[in-house]
């Protein structure tokens, strides 16, 4: 069982930058890849990032990349995702998530609340 806390969600002006982070419970944290998704208001869930359990492979999906990075740190069972020059089509709920590497949704186990990204114009 894991357990999955997202913070770091806001309210930030176009252009700028939050980072997100995912606090996960247990010790088995670095067994599992880790995962970020979003869903904005209307829209399905859709995959943004994917990070192996060791964190030398990483995926993000082709809206974001360039300007979003995933990282881990096993030793503080923390899974992180640096949103950097946002734009109002980034506004979301974004979820982290528990899984096997891959971007569907139906490989991650677990997933967290999710917090609110809102990014004015």
């Amino acid at each position: 069982q894991v357990q999955l806390v997202e913070t770091g969600g806001g309210l930030v002006q176009a252009g700028g930058s939050l980072r997100l982070s995912c606090a996960a419970s247990g010790r088995t944290f670095s067994t599992y890849s880790m995962g970020w998704f979003r869903q904005a208001p209307g829209k399905d869930r859709e995959f943004v990032a994917v990070i192996s359990r060791s964190g030398v492979a990483t995926y993000i999906t082709e809206p974001v990349k360039g300007r979003f990075d995933i990282s881990r740190d096993n030793s503080k069972n923390t899974v992180y995702l640096q949103m950097n020059s946002l734009k109002p089509e980034d506004t979301a709920v974004y979820y982290c998530a528990a899984g096997d590497y891959g971007h569907e949704a139906s490989r991650f186990e677990y997933w967290g609340q999710g917090t609110q990204v809102t990014v004015s114009s």
